[in-house]
């Protein structure tokens, strides 16, 4: 597939934001479905949770988690009411990143939003696909998120990023309540049988014609690698443990590669210190390799996460100068560098990253909260996209029909996701043809929250072979999904 020039793809975004208008509400559907569903109410609870062991990302250590869980009662056309369920843990430190508030100012205003969005949703009466419903409440949405900052006399605003945190388990429990009224799985759902609009409604005339149907797959792969998170606090080997744990988990690379056969690695980076983060990826590589040999195991590979912390590409470049040069093996072994520089596209000159993304597939995850800023990150030098659910199920979808279409690289990656919420991210890994692994680190660090889920879909959450059983994602409503 060629691909197209900036001048095209920026193109493409004004034709997208044209179509969806300054709102960003959809265009008018063409004609309603006698399968469309109306919201009847919505209901929501938190779940508590402490981290077995800390993680850091983007400079910051978090040791504790808070799940936003909500169910969702639609009606449909015939009368008939279904519940759906959505999960997704608030990840404030993550998608509300700040110097100024602390964790608790920014989970406790991320808490008020979600009260709004609860208010804004169960409201919205109009039947409708899911991803229409979306499309039509994100509006709505983002002006509650400046009023929540208004409110709580922020002395920042609540960034797009954390507002589509907030919302996406709201629009998880929608398509999996719409998936159940059907007697379907939610990626059975995504053509002209069930969606009044065709893609060009949400990302502009070049869509004419296309659904998302397209660019999932109707039945999930059978099976997939699990990526195991090696964080920046994270002991490699047994000298690098301070105070055991001891509750029967591993507690090292080594252990844990035995333990659940691992074959994929994703490597948290500093970003600001070159040495450090050669030096990391060497002493990974070196545990991992020894490790392998004693397994039988000749194939293995790397992603590289920076969490936004390299100044710019020069350093990105430096840093895999060094890494060839000092460990080529372990270079060769790196499939993607996710998200090295800032997430403000904004402020990045165009072509920024080129020189990166001729070596390696460079990711956009941070940066990406639309279809606008896909585009606009492809402008900036990245070849890639990381999609996650918990920017909403509707946004992922339209994102990846949006990548996909301009042949970018794809991944989709968690949010430290448990239970239900890891089954929806393992949904959409397991849907999307060009993604080719799982990430699922909750088990490392938050075990507990997946406890009841295990012995209800033991593939998904008991891995022994370095992949993740995801045949069953093809119930109805998403995939796995159940209260």
């Amino acid at each position: 597939m060629t691909n197209p020039t900036r001048r095209e793809f920026l193109g493409s975004a004004a034709a997208a934001a044209a179509v969806m208008g300054i709102s960003g509400r959809a265009a008018a559907a063409a004609t309603p479905r006698p399968t469309d569903v109306g919201i009847e109410d919505v209901l929501m609870r938190y779940d508590d949770y402490h981290y077995r062991t800390p993680i850091k990302f983007g400079g910051t250590v978090v040791d504790r988690a808070t799940i936003l869980n909500v169910t969702c009662i639609v009606r449909t056309r015939d009368g008939r009411t279904v519940q759906g369920f959505g999960s997704m843990p608030m990840g404030n430190v993550w998608s509300f990143p700040s110097k100024k508030l602390s964790y608790d100012d920014t989970l406790s205003a991320m808490k008020a939003l979600a009260t709004r969005i609860r208010d804004l949703t169960a409201g919205h009466r109009e039947p409708g696909h899911p991803i229409d419903i979306n499309h039509d409440l994100d509006p709505d949405y983002l002006k509650a998120a400046k009023a929540t900052a208004a409110e709580w006399n922020l002395t920042e605003p609540i960034p797009p990023l954390c507002t589509l945190v907030v919302a996406s388990p709201f629009d998880a429990a929608i398509h999996d309540a719409f998936g159940k009224a059907h007697g379907r799985s939610c990626y059975q759902t995504y053509g002209p049988e069930f969606m009044a609009n065709d893609l060009s409604a949400y990302l502009g005339p070049e869509f004419r014609g296309e659904y998302v149907a397209k660019y999932v797959t109707e039945q999930p792969k059978g099976r997939m690698p699990m990526y195991h998170l090696v964080g920046a606090v994270d002991p490699i080997v047994a000298s690098d443990v301070v105070k055991p744990i001891g509750d029967g988990l591993p507690e090292t690379l080594p252990e844990w590669i035995n333990f659940n056969g691992l074959t994929n690695l994703k490597i948290k980076l500093n970003g600001e210190d070159l040495n450090w983060d050669v030096d990391r990826v060497i002493r990974v590589d070196r545990a991992t390799a020894e490790t392998q040999a004693k397994r039988g195991v000749s194939e293995w590979v790397y992603s590289l996460d920076f969490n936004e912390k390299c100044p710019d590409v020069n350093y990105v470049l430096e840093f895999i100068a060094r890494l060839k040069a000092k460990a080529p093996e372990a270079f060769k072994r790196i499939q993607y560098i996710e998200q090295p520089t800032a997430r403000n596209l904004a402020a990045a000159k165009p072509h920024a990253l080129d020189e990166a993304s001729k070596i390696l597939p460079v990711v956009a995850d941070e940066s990406l909260t639309d279809v606008e800023s896909l585009l606009l990150a492809r402008d900036r030098g990245y070849t890639g996209a990381a999609l996650k659910a918990c920017k909403g199920q509707s946004h992922a979808l339209l994102l990846a029909a949006a990548a996909q279409k301009h042949g970018m690289f794809l991944c989709v990656q968690d949010l430290t996701c448990p239970g239900a919420s890891l089954i929806h991210s393992a949904g959409l890994s397991a849907h999307i043809p060009a993604v080719r692994a799982i990430e699922a680190n909750a088990r490392q660090y938050m075990p507990e929250a997946n406890r009841r889920w295990e012995d209800r879909f033991p593939g998904l959450f008991r891995v022994k072979d370095g992949t993740m059983d995801t045949s069953c994602l093809n119930r109805p409503g998403l995939g796995a999904v159940e209260l």
